[in-house]
C-alpha cells in the first residue's frame, strides 16, 4: 500500500512516496521555486539522487512533475498511478474546526477555504495541492492533516488571548499554534529515547527553521506553543518579527504613512534575522558574518539564542518538570551553534549540553543525546519527520483505527 505525503508551500512542494507494508521510504524530494525562475526538483531514492531545472508554473504543474519522476523508467518507483493508495496533504490552519486530520470531502474543502483569511500565505497553496490531486488522480482518496490540530488540548487560559470576547466569538481571535506534526513527532520520539509512555514525558520542544516555534508538552499533549493566531507570533524567524509591542504596526502606520497590508509584509517577509542583518536569513550566513565581525549578524544571534532560551525558560515554569528539551527542524537539527547558544547558562535548572558532543551532530547523525554527563535534563536531536505522521494519519484513517489522535498507535513512537 504506498501512500503520498504532500507538503505545498507558497512556492515549493515536499513529497514522500511510503510502501507502508514494508514501513520503507520509497521516493522523496521537493519542488522548489514554483512561479518562479530556475524552478528545479530534487527526487531521492535507495540508489538515485537527481535534481534538475524544470518549468512549472503553478502547483498542478509541480505535482504533475513529481508524478512524472515517480512513473519514470530509470530512477522511478511505480509502474502506473493507480499505485499510488492514498494522499495525505499538510494544511496550515484548521482553525477550531479541525482537532484531528479527515478524509477530505467537498465539506472539508470549503471549510478550509473559509479558514484561507487565518492563513492566506498557506492555505491557498494547500489546497493548490488537493485540487491538482483531484485533477490528476481523482479515484484516490485524500487526507488533511493540520497543522493546528495537535495545538487544540491547549486549556482556554493559555489560548485566549485579552482582546474583547466578542473578537472571539466573531471573528475566532485565539492562539492557534502551528507546526502540530512536528511538535508531535518528535515527542513520540523523545519518549522512545527517554524509555517512557509518551503520556508520562514532559518535553519542551524546540522547530527551528526560518519559521520556529516551541510548544511545551505535558504528559504528551500540547499545554501552550509561541506561535499564536497566525505564524507571525513567537520566537524571533528568518524573516518574522516573532513578538513585538502591538503598538508598533499602528505606529509605523501613522508615522510613515504605510498601509495595513504594507506593514504585514515587511513584519512577515521582511523583519526577524533578515531584518536585523540587513542581508541574510540563512543562520550559516549569519554565524559566518557575525564571525568575520559582522556587529548586526553578531546581534541578530545574540537576540535569537536570547528568546528561545526565554521560551525555554517561560514553559519550564509551565511544566513544572521538564524530562527533555528537544532541537529539531533545519537549524534545529544542522546548528551546534544555535543549540549550544540557546541552553547556555541554563544549567542551574538542570539543563546542560556537553559542547564536545553537539559539536559536530547534525540531522544525518539521526537521533541524538546531547546531553552533559548529570545534566537533569535531557537535550535531544531529533530530525522531524512530518510526512510520516501524514501517512500514519492516512493509513489510521482509512482502516478505521484513528479514532483518537493522541491515543493512536503510531509506529513512530514504537
Amino acid at each position: 500500500m504506498k501512500i503520498l505525503a504532500l507538503n505545498c508551500g507558497s512556492s515549493s512542494v515536499k513529497y514522500q512516496l511510503y510502501e507502508w507494508n514494508k514501513k520503507k521510504v520509497l521516493a522523496k524530494g521537493a519542488v522548489e521555486r514554483i512561479g518562479l525562475v530556475n524552478t528545479f526538483i530534487t527526487h531521492s531514492t535507495d540508489h538515485n539522487n537527481h535534481r534538475l531545472e524544470f518549468d512549472c508554473p503553478d502547483h498542478t504543474s509541480a505535482i504533475m512533475l513529481i508524478m512524472k519522476f515517480l512513473l519514470d523508467e530509470e530512477f522511478g518507483v511505480i509502474k502506473e498511478l493507480s499505485d499510488i493508495y492514498a494522499v495525505g496533504h499538510r494544511i496550515v490552519h484548521g482553525g477550531e474546526r479541525f482537532d484531528r486530520s479527515v478524509l477530505i470531502d467537498s465539506e472539508v474543502i470549503e471549510e478550509i477555504e473559509n479558514l484561507s483569511d487565518l492563513a492566506p500565505l498557506h492555505n491557498p497553496p494547500n489546497l493548490a495541492g488537493i485540487y491538482a490531486v483531484k485533477k490528476l488522480l481523482p479515484d484516490v482518496p485524500q487526507v488533511a492533516i493540520f497543522d493546528t490540530a495537535f495545538h487544540q488540548t491547549m486549556p482556554e487560559f493559555a489560548y485566549m488571548y485579552a482582546i474583547p470576547r466578542k473578537w472571539y466569538d466573531r471573528y475566532y481571535v485565539r492562539r492557534y499554534g502551528f507546526h502540530g506534526s512536528s511538535h508531535l513527532y518528535v515527542s513520540r520520539r523523545a519518549a522512545v529515547m527517554l524509555g517512557k509512555p509518551w503520556n508520562e514525558c514532559n518535553i519542551v520542544s524546540l522547530h527551528i527553521g526560518n519559521g520556529v516555534s516551541i510548544t511545551a508538552i505535558e504528559n504528551g499533549l500540547s499545554v501552550d506553543t509561541s506561535m499564536g493566531f497566525t505564524p507571525l507570533e513567537g520566537a524571533i524567524m528568518g524573516t518574522r518579527c516573532g513578538d513585538i509591542d502591538p503598538a508598533v504596526p499602528i505606529f509605523m502606520q501613522q508615522a510613515a504613512g504605510l498601509s495595513a497590508d504594507e506593514v504585514n509584509v515587511i513584519l512577515n517577509r521582511r523583519s526577524g534575522i533578515l531584518g536585523i542583518t540587513g542581508k541574510y536569513t540563512d543562520r550559516r550566513d549569519v554565524i559566518r558574518v557575525a564571525g568575520e565581525g559582522d556587529r548586526y549578524c553578531k546581534l541578530a544571534l545574540e537576540m535569537e539564542h536570547y528568546h528561545l532560551k526565554k521560551y525555554i525558560g517561560m514553559y519550564y515554569a509551565v511544566l513544572g518538570r521538564i524530562d527533555a528539551v528537544v532541537f529539531t527542524a533545519g537549524v534545529g537539527e544542522n546548528s551546534p551553534h544555535a543549540r549550544e547558544m540557546s541552553v547556555a547558562g541554563l544549567e542551574h535548572i538542570g539543563i546542560a549540553i556537553d559542547a564536545e558532543k553537539n559539536k559536530n551532530v547534525l540531522s544525518s547523525s539521526g537521533e541524538t543525546d546531547l546531553s552533559a554527563p548529570g545534566s537533569e535534563v535531557k537535550i535531544f536531536m531529533i530530525p522531524t519527520n512530518e510526512e510520516l505522521v501524514f501517512i500514519e494519519d492516512v493509513v489510521g484513517i482509512l482502516n478505521g483505527s484513528y479514532s483518537d489522535p493522541f491515543t493512536y498507535n503510531y509506529t513512530f513512537s514504537n
